[in-house]
């Protein structure tokens, strides 16, 4: 146990180190706060979203002990490493190795899988090219990363103060699919989006987004003369359109400056397609959606794999198949497989396939890619790799590992976690669900307001203590939603019909309109796959998903909801000038810092070094800027100012502004009232990015509004604010469909449609439809039985 002052001394003086000190935190909002956390026990920090839980955890704990230990490594070394700057504290003591398993979505590449992304596919891989028959080569011609490739030539050397030819050859055996180069999809283009064909390139044929005429895009074409640009497109000879779509890149003058000419169709791949789809802009996005579409690739038929890689066999199986079962078949067939020669790598193959069984992943296959993972689902995956470790004495740090997690699974999760430290390690766990909340050995609220009015410790101590203690989290602590006692009645139904898509098993369901329905079960059972795959997102439907929103530290709310454009439109009009003025990343930027406010100093393998602008102080603008006023206020002021400030300057008075004021006003339904305009998207925690997401989205106009767990990172507190939006959209003549594992949203919907009655093949079923009360009378369900006790019934 941690020694407090009047204890005992310890026997020996290297037992005394049983606490983890920290003095005097200022990182983002933290307030000069100072805790003290006992060592090999599981620590639970609470409080509301933005209050500085993760600013705590993540920013000041975790940064910390991640750069001391890559100060250990070699300069040469630490050059390859992310660098880290000390976090604003006075005293950090006790630290220990932190191993961080965060929420941050498995990156969306194309080629990453399951299989890739925990290392199961480099084992199979080697299995495959010991025992596979026939014997193909090594792991590497079972990779649908690596192509296969041969070349031959000669090769100039000097040896002995001689020049030396020598003719050398090589050839790599890989096992990527030549088709769709190991991507299991290949992409058609739509040419009708890329251009219209009844006009000329003078009259703006082109269509494609970036390609207005006049642009430098558009004048390689009109400009290139490989084509009368005032034919219309449908007129021209063979050559002229192939010349145009697809000609190789070619290096010419077009008026008078040196460029490559490129066909449209390579130009649009390259500097489109080729993209993350996430990272792109909506407009980008939406264009790309609607000019490629996605089919399986016929050679491979979606494996990825090379016809080689897909012949050679361990029995029956070829490694396309062992990647397409789902992981607790997967782990039975390794079972299965008994050679001397590969005992190790067996042992450890299975050792990894029954964690992902007991982590509640087993309804996952390792073709899955990792960029349709949910949240919770990659932080699972990532944990894999630590189940079974026989480290003791590190720091695991999670956050909110209940996410994406139904009820029934949080008890494994909290089995885990206590595991974890009973193995004789220090767990430190951002969260807030009560169950996982009630566990905890020690308690730190942080609070008592988010942003600027949080950043203080409320409470420290035990779960009994925080329910009695009076602050925010304690009293909302024991809250239980009631069943409603009277439910809408719908207006109409949507229906779905023969859903197959995943798992789930030609699902018929009916839902409801004009209500706020819930679809539930537990993880894997199906509902992402029923919702997104049946409901799109097109005229009169806005589907808000789990993907995390992404921004520099040039981006903040204002830049991210649009909300700057009438400011400075407004800004522009009361003062005669251009609007680009006030954009700190165009015209009117503070030359020395470009606009960032900071000036960063690259050191290298030390960590950079952020200054304040001498010449801005900071605010981001040229002097020059500021003295253009709009209500008595310069734009740098407005950028300080806080969501609910803003509303009511931009409300009323001189600078009232109705386009600004509605942006606003969305942002405090959503309960982002606290927070600054210019405040670096960066510095956001999860679930105040999750809410300014949903307040973007708000905007655009559909009367069916599909949310995929809207209460991610949200604080119990919060969640009341989150049920009563969802009741001001369902009373405006909304429908709203909700993806939700939280009871407390269970509980105030008007219908509930239960998948189940597992995961994966276990699941993909229709196991319940009706109210909320008619599911917990009936209990027939995990999720019946759940609500139940939760509402106590």
């Amino acid at each position: 146990m941690a020694r407090r002052t009047g204890a005992q001394p310890p026997a020996h003086v290297a037992d005394s180190h049983g606490l983890i000190r920290v003095h005097g935190v200022r990182v983002n909002n933290l307030k000069d706060v100072s805790v003290e956390i006992p060592k090999r026990r599981l620590t639970v920090f609470t409080g509301v979203s933005g209050s500085g839980k993760s600013s705590l955890v993540f920013g000041t704990i975790a940064a910390e002990s991640q750069r001391l230990i890559n100060e250990t490594y070699s300069a040469f070394v630490q050059g390859f490493m992310p660098t880290l700057g000390r976090p604003e504290v006075d005293v950090l003591e006790g630290l220990t190795t932190a191993i961080i398993v965060d929420q941050q979505r498995i990156g969306a590449d194309p080629r990453s899988t399951v299989g890739t992304a925990t290392d199961v596919n480099a084992m199979l891989r080697i299995l495959f090219s010991r025992l596979g028959k026939p014997h193909i080569g090594s792991p590497q011609a079972y990779s649908f990363n690596v192509a296969s490739v041969s070349g031959a030539g000669a090769v100039t050397m000097e040896r002995g103060g001689e020049t030396v030819k020598e003719r050398r050859s090589f050839s790599i055996t890989g096992g990527m699919c030549p088709r769709c180069e190991g991507r299991g999809t290949v992409t058609d283009i739509d040419l009708t989006q890329l251009f219209d064909d009844s006009k000329s390139l003078a009259e703006g044929a082109i269509t494609v987004p970036g390609y207005k005429a006049g642009g430098w895009n558009y004048r390689l074409y009109s400009g290139s003369g490989f084509y009368d640009p005032d034919k219309p497109i449908r007129k021209y000879t063979k050559k002229e359109l192939h010349d145009f779509l697809r000609r190789e890149p070619t290096r010419m003058k077009i008026e008078g400056i040196n460029m490559t000419y490129e066909g449209l169709i390579p130009r649009v791949q390259k500097s489109m397609l080729s993209k993350d789809r996430e990272a792109m802009q909506p407009h980008i996005r939406a264009f790309v959606d609607r000019a490629v579409t996605f089919t399986v690739c016929p050679e491979c038929d979606g494996t990825r794999l090379a016809e080689a890689a897909r012949s050679s066999r361990i029995g029956k199986t070829s490694i396309a198949d062992a990647c397409a079962m789902q992981i607790s078949d997967l782990a039975e067939w390794v079972r299965g497989v008994d050679d001397p020669s590969v005992a190790p790598l067996l042992a450890k193959l299975r050792q990894t396939l029954d964690s992902f069984v007991e982590i509640g992943l087993g309804y996952l296959s390792l073709d899955r890619p990792s960029g349709s993972l949910s949240g919770g689902e990659a932080q699972r995956v990532k944990l894999i790799r630590h189940l079974g470790s026989s480290l003791t004495d590190v720091t695991y740090v999670f956050d909110e590992p209940t996410i994406g997690l139904h009820p029934h699974d949080i008890q494994r999760m909290n089995d885990l976690l206590l595991r974890l430290r009973d193995n004789g390690n220090t767990v430190l766990v951002v969260e807030h669900k009560p169950e996982t909340i009630a566990i905890a050995d020690h308690v730190v609220d942080l609070g008592p307001g988010a942003g600027t009015e949080g950043g203080t410790v409320c409470f420290e101590g035990t779960v009994e203590g925080l329910r009695a203690g009076g602050t925010l989290t304690g009293r909302h602590f024991d809250d239980r939603s009631t069943l409603k006692e009277k439910v809408r009645t719908p207006t109409g139904t949507l229906e779905i019909r023969g859903a197959t898509a995943h798992n789930l098993r030609d699902v018929d369901v009916d839902i409801p309109l004009g209500v706020l329905a819930v679809v539930t079960g537990v993880a894997g059972s199906g509902k992402s796959s029923l919702v997104h795959g049946s409901i799109h997102a097109d005229e009169g439907v806005v589907s808000i998903g789990q993907e995390p929103i992404r921004g520099s530290r040039r981006s903040n709310p204002a830049t991210y909801t649009g909300l700057l454009e009438p400011i400075r439109k407004a800004f522009a009009k009361a003062n005669g000038v251009k609007p680009a003025l006030f954009s700190a990343n165009s015209e009117g930027a503070c030359p020395n810092c470009n606009g960032a406010g900071v000036i960063y100093t690259d050191l290298a393998m030390m960590a950079g070094v952020a200054t304040t602008c001498e010449e801005c102080e900071g605010k981001r603008y040229q002097a020059s800027v500021l003295d253009h006023h709009l209500g008595g206020r310069d734009i740098s002021e407005v950028l300080a100012m806080s969501v609910a400030q803003a509303e009511e300057f931009f409300g009323a008075g001189e600078a009232r502004t109705p386009a600004a004021h509605a942006v606003l006003s969305r942002l405090a339904d959503v309960g982002l009232g606290y927070l600054s305009l210019g405040q670096p998207l960066t510095t956001l925690s999860g679930g105040e990015r999750q809410r300014l997401k949903l307040a973007t989205h708000m905007a655009e106009k559909g009367g069916v509004y599909v949310l995929d767990e809207p209460t991610a990172g949200l604080h119990l507190a919060d969640v009341e604010q989150l049920l009563g939006l969802l009741d001001r959209l369902v009373d405006s003549g909304k429908s709203v469909i909700v993806v939700e594992h939280h009871q407390a949203v269970m509980a105030h919907a008007d219908w509930i449609i239960d998948l189940g009655p597992g995961a994966g093949h276990d699941g993909g079923r229709i196991v319940f439809e009706g109210t909320p009360a008619d599911l917990v009378a009936a209990r027939s369900t995990l999720t019946g039985e759940h609500l139940a006790a939760y509402v106590d019934a």
